[in-house]
């Protein structure tokens, strides 16, 4: 006869509960009672109901995600698939929230916060409501999963300058958007890790847009700048810098090497880019959501980046060569 999960429990004097956690790898308990559970386990031939424990790891809560201005670009199109997909695994309702927090008679359990200039506002309001939220960006005093952004923009830097180039140039955006804040401290320590005095005029502003880097890098090369090479703060940036450079009519790389950041797929150059995880992001930020809403601290998870090299870098020009 096929002893039960209550009958194991009783046998060991323990609740129903302990030894379920125990089974599960989950809960607090000494490591003498997770053993003895696990020696009666076998001993009495009790086999753990694989389809409940499945849906006992599913979460039911909801969370949300908020978004407080500009639509879908490819980046966070890719992000919204990511966590799409974790939730459906985790069995979690996952809820778009397009309307300001305020509007909301009933928020989901836990909302992820796009982090914008705004989300200091959005962290408070839901503070005051008491829903628990994750920032997907560096955000002092809150939880948030982030890239590395600012190692990553060490890394760009670091494999241009070992490709040989000392003008290095950098495109990001003048807003104080945290992922540019970063990646831009990440190229001027990598500037002065190598010996090579900052310029204020070779950080250009290209508005987070394909368009924006185009107009950057053609207006800053139309009136005289030069620079050897370029580090955009994303590949869109970059997209748009190549199309300036070709119009212009010098080749990449063999005029000027030009790195991203983000590491978008189906780009229409082979692009030197920092890549970024997204979908070890997604996963993380749901984990945290549901950690704090089981009552766990807020934490900081910075996701590891990857420096992958393509086709839009190599050494400096001949003219730019010491």
């Amino acid at each position: 006869m096929k002893i039960t999960l209550d009958q194991l429990a009783a046998s060991l004097g323990l609740s129903k509960g302990t030894v379920s956690r125990a089974l599960n790898g989950k809960g607090r308990m000494s490591e003498e009672t997770r053993q003895r559970i696990l020696a009666a386990m076998q001993e009495s031939g009790y086999h753990p109901d694989t389809a409940a424990q499945e849906l006992s790891r599913r979460s039911r809560h909801s969370i949300g995600i908020s978004l407080s201005q500009g639509g879908f670009g490819p980046y966070f199109t890719l992000f919204w698939r990511a966590v799409l997909d974790v939730a459906s695994e985790r069995g979690t309702r996952f809820l778009e929230m397009k309307s300001a927090l305020d509007s909301y008679a009933r928020l989901p359990d836990a909302v992820l916060l796009h982090n914008t200039v705004e989300v200091r506002e959005r962290l408070a309001y839901l503070a005051s409501r008491g829903v628990p939220a994750v920032v997907l960006g560096h955000q002092p005093d809150a939880a948030f999963v982030v890239p590395d952004d600012l190692g990553g923009g060490c890394e760009a830097v670091r494999h241009l300058v070992g490709l040989g180039h000392r003008e290095i140039a950098y495109v990001g955006m003048e807003s104080p958007q945290q992922s540019d804040l970063d990646r831009r401290e990440g190229y001027r320590q990598a500037l002065a890790e190598a010996g090579i005095a900052w310029r204020a005029d070779l950080e250009l502003d290209g508005g987070a847009s394909v368009l924006g880097g185009y107009r950057a890098v053609r207006r800053a090369w139309e009136r005289g700048l030069r620079f050897s090479a370029l580090f955009c703060a994303t590949d869109e940036m970059a997209v748009g810098a190549i199309g300036a450079f070709e119009d212009i009519g010098l080749s990449v790389p063999g005029d000027v090497s030009v790195a991203g950041f983000d590491g978008l797929p189906d780009l229409p150059y082979q692009l030197t880019t920092v890549e970024q995880d997204i979908a070890r992001i997604a996963l993380e930020a749901v984990r945290l959501a549901e950690d704090m809403i089981n009552g766990a601290p807020a934490r900081a998870i910075v996701v590891p980046v990857l420096l992958r090299p393509g086709a839009t870098t190599a050494a400096p020009a001949s003219s730019f060569r010491s």
